[in-house]
């Protein structure tokens, strides 16, 4: 499932950054000890970084320990610990803007040489992948999990029964929203409860529209400019189009996605496709296996007619990345336990947890993986992207991500039009 960033604690917290005298310690962090520790998001994934640090431990003079740090007050307990002496010397991160404001003040060791010096380790990952480890063009992450690419999934027996094929145009997207009315079915399910789920939609149609260059002028800018690009405009009167014409029926709104409910509208039936990032096929494996393995459909995002954006253009969470303090009193050890994230035992025990590597040649890996034909369709997906956009809530500040993400729901929810959307936007 998606593992998402905490952005309203941003206020407070980042005081710690700009006061770090200020700031007590989070917690698990150096502390004055002889160990080095790696702060990972507590979830059941962790047991592939457990698995490194045993194998590091074994190799090296300096003992790692993993401090497992509660999800729901991750970042907040980063953003303490990083204002204080219990920094972490390496830690678990999203990338983009959750890691910016560290950059800014010279807390993160950059990567690029550590890369230069060791190109095979450089070229073992999809190149879009580790791009996203950057701010401003230098590298500050290294990929540490899986992809989470946004996919658009079907349910076949609603499109079999319906006597039509999944989307390849955005016509075709359109047209199928009239069939599925007819047919009584909600043509996509929509968790506007869980508003994030709507955002995906906006990330899609506008790099398809406009290309990744009109994102990257908004991170580029910390969102002050890029939103009165043409792209972002026409992005908005689409999402309305789609909305006024009853794509995603008339009570998306109170429909959440942490509940399972818009998962079940697709497995049930009663909505025929759903654009969701990939831990939805684990999510519907969980409700229902059967319709998992047996009924459940995957396409890429269609292309837009006259749009500049590369059709294999993806978005969504590239991996989660680790990064380096810059005052680690273990910097040649936390160097060299970064190496482990490429190594075949680490991307094996990823596969085998359901992950899909982010590495390359990694195609008989990924053939081992419990769901393969899945695994597969996910990994080549991401392989042949040309770019691979990081989520707009987790590429920008906090202190702008919020707020836009609100501004999103209103667009959504007929509470503001797509050029008030873009005024609001542009005003952040």
């Amino acid at each position: 499932m998606r593992t998402p960033r905490l952005g309203s604690v941003a206020g407070a917290t980042a005081l710690c950054l700009l006061a770090a005298t200020a700031c007590s310690g989070g917690g698990g962090g150096g502390g004055g000890d002889d160990q080095m520790h790696v702060w990972m998001y507590q979830d059941t994934l962790v047991v592939v970084q457990e698995g490194a640090v045993e194998r590091f431990n074994e190799a090296s003079e300096t003992e790692a320990v993993i401090d497992e740090v509660p999800g729901d007050n991750y970042e907040e307990r980063l953003r303490t610990a990083m204002g204080s002496s219990e920094r972490p010397d390496v830690f678990f991160n999203w990338g983009g803007g959750s890691i910016e404001p560290y950059v800014e003040q010279d807390m993160l060791q950059p990567l690029d040489d550590m890369l230069a010096d060791n190109p095979e380790f450089a070229e073992s990952f999809i190149p879009s992948i580790l791009e996203a480890g950057q701010v401003n063009g230098v590298q500050y992450g290294i990929p540490l999990r899986g992809t989470q690419p946004v996919i658009l999934f079907y349910n076949e027996t609603v499109f079999e029964e319906a006597g039509v094929e999944p989307p390849e145009t955005w016509e075709d997207i359109l047209g199928l929203v009239d069939t599925f009315k007819e047919e009584g079915v909600t043509p996509f399910a929509l968790a506007g409860a869980d508003p994030w789920t709507e955002q995906m939609w906006l990330q899609y149609l506008v790099d398809r529209i406009g290309g990744p260059e009109v994102f990257a002028e908004i991170v580029e800018s910390k969102g002050a400019e890029g939103w009165d690009d043409p792209a972002v405009l026409e992005a908005a009167q689409m999402v309305r189009e789609l909305v006024d014409s009853g794509a995603f029926g008339d009570s998306y709104a109170s429909v959440s996605y942490t509940e399972g409910a818009a998962s079940t509208l697709l497995s049930e039936g009663r909505a025929a496709m759903h654009l969701m990032g990939s831990w939805e096929y684990s999510t519907i494996l969980d409700q229902d296996e059967e319709f998992a393995q047996e009924n459940l459909g995957y396409v890429e995002f269609p292309p837009i007619e006259g749009g500049e954006g590369d059709p294999d253009n993806v978005v969504g969470n590239p991996t989660n990345f680790f990064s380096v303090t810059a005052e680690t009193e273990h910097m040649d050890a936390a160097l060299e336990f970064l190496t482990y994230t490429s190594e075949e035992e680490y991307v094996a025990d990823m596969v085998a947890n359901g992950e899909v590597p982010t590495t390359v040649n990694a195609e008989e890996a990924v053939a081992d993986s419990p769901s393969p034909d899945f695994a597969t369709f996910q990994y080549e997906m991401v392989r042949d992207a040309p770019h691979f956009q990081l989520s707009w809530d987790q590429a920008l500040p906090p202190d702008v991500a919020t707020p836009m993400v609100t501004e999103i729901e209103s667009l959504f929810n007929g509470q503001s039009t797509p050029e008030q959307f873009v005024d609001a936007l542009a005003a952040l």
